[in-house]
């Protein structure tokens, strides 16, 4: 584990270009099993899940060359061999859920151990996936270990699950596109990576209809093509250095900073007082910034952020805009929609001087531009929970902890590179 040490109160200003989107790379990464024709990603982050997922293909037999300075990754599965592979998928990697339906496709017989759990944010469960792949053609046993067999192809079919899943959505693309027939999925999750994935695909030669929507239509195709294709940008990554710099006085520019996605984020911004301009692909936030919460027309209410499945707030980022607010003149209600265990953290924020009420688990109320102290913070295992609070410990002079926020690395590959380019004065220890 380790721990940042941060000098705070200085602002932060300058150029920033983000990292690979690592929601996109993974599903990606994964989606490249489904043909053994030559595959280069670009713009590939240097995390820890993709150092899991080459090494798993490596096991396995794939060739596999990855270049970390340039984020070139070049990939041939043509030699996969799934006699190596002993049911063990990538540990520690909650997303190795996205290499069912590769493997699958690829092998007709997976077994696993039964050993998954929830994570900080509450429980992940796999029923969505088994329900999508049973729908498809797979069948599914449990007897001491889950296995998972497929005769032939996936089979179409039309299916509409609870709730919007990512992941799980990303699983039916990818048994979808090499199915007999058409498959239909009501219900689907639209967010910016899943998007992604879909592109990727068709690229390759699959035929999928309602990118971006609620409903995604695959009319299955009999293999899929090599290519190359280049990983977007981390829109989580670009709204975090903007709220840097917002938060701290500095003037920051973010680069290849997908405005077409920005319209809700930018007023969630603009309820803390918060500007975002745009020149380009490049999204600015201007020094010397106000930060005053802006009230509703409808007076009697609180304002509010509210987080849930895309089109709504990006979830994931919530807790950035939860530090502006600590800083922000006014009170402002965020709404978790997600995860129950979304604000476990609050108590660690309360140890800078932030005033905190938790409603319940989906909801706390921030009350403003409180006098804050440096003070040293225990980050839990959520990315965005640990810059958050770097964020305030970042606005405070003086000299401040985070302890255990090494979980910032596996999103953020130059983090601690990037705030210094910004004049920050922070370290790893």
């Amino acid at each position: 584990m380790a721990d940042l040490i941060v000098n705070g109160g200085k602002p932060l200003s300058g150029t920033i270009t983000p990292s690979g989107n690592k929601n996109s790379a993974l599903p990606v990464l994964c989606a490249t099993l489904l043909t053994d024709d030559k595959v280069t990603l670009l713009n590939v982050p240097n995390i820890t899940d993709v150092e899991k997922l080459v090494t798993f293909f490596s096991e396995q037999g794939s060739q596999v060359l990855w270049n970390r300075a340039t984020g070139r990754i070049d990939l041939d599965h043509s030699t996969f061999d799934a006699r190596r592979l002993n049911g063990e998928l990538p540990a520690g990697m909650r997303s190795a859920v996205l290499l069912f339906a590769p493997l699958l496709q690829r092998m007709k017989k997976l077994a696993i151990p039964t050993n998954a759990k929830g994570c900080s944010l509450g429980i992940r469960e796999l029923d969505p996936h088994l329900e999508i792949l049973g729908k498809l053609g797979a069948r599914i046993s449990r007897n001491g270990s889950l296995t998972l067999a497929l005769k032939g192809r996936f089979k179409g079919a039309r299916h509409w699950p609870d709730y919007m899943s990512v992941t799980a959505t990303e699983n039916f693309a990818m048994a979808a596109v090499l199915a007999e027939g058409e498959s239909v999925l009501i219900n689907a999750a639209s967010e910016p990576h899943v998007q992604d994935l879909c592109a990727v695909l068709v690229g390759m030669g699959a035929k999928i209809a309602g990118l971006g929507t609620s409903q995604l239509t695959v009319t299955g195709v009999k293999d899929l093509r090599g290519g190359t294709f280049t990983i977007n940008s981390d829109h989580h990554e670009v709204v975090t250095f903007l709220a840097l710099g917002a938060i701290t006085g500095g003037e920051v520019r973010v680069k290849h900073s997908l405005p077409q996605h920005f319209d809700l984020m930018g007023r969630a911004f603009a309820k803390l007082g918060v500007k975002i301009e745009h020149q380009g692909d490049t999204a600015i936030v201007r020094k010397h910034q106000k930060l005053v919460v802006q009230q509703p027309f409808t007076a009697n209410l609180l304002p509010r952020i509210e987080a849930a499945p895309w089109p709504y707030f990006p979830v994931d980022l919530l807790p950035c805009m939860l530090a502006l607010s600590v800083r922000a003149k006014g009170d402002v209600m965020f709404w978790n929609k997600v995860y129950e265990g979304g604000f476990t953290w609050m108590p660690e924020l309360v140890k800078f001087g932030a005033h905190v009420v938790v409603s319940d688990p989906h909801r706390v109320i921030i009350f403003g531009n409180k006098p804050l102290r440096p003070a040293t913070v225990e980050a839990p295992y959520i990315i965005r929970a640990a810059v958050a609070l770097y964020m305030v410990a970042a606005s405070i002079p003086g000299r401040s902890v985070v302890k255990n926020a090494d979980t910032i690395r596996r999103a953020h590959p130059n983090f601690v590179e990037n705030l210094r380019s910004l004049g920050a004065e922070v370290e790893w220890k």
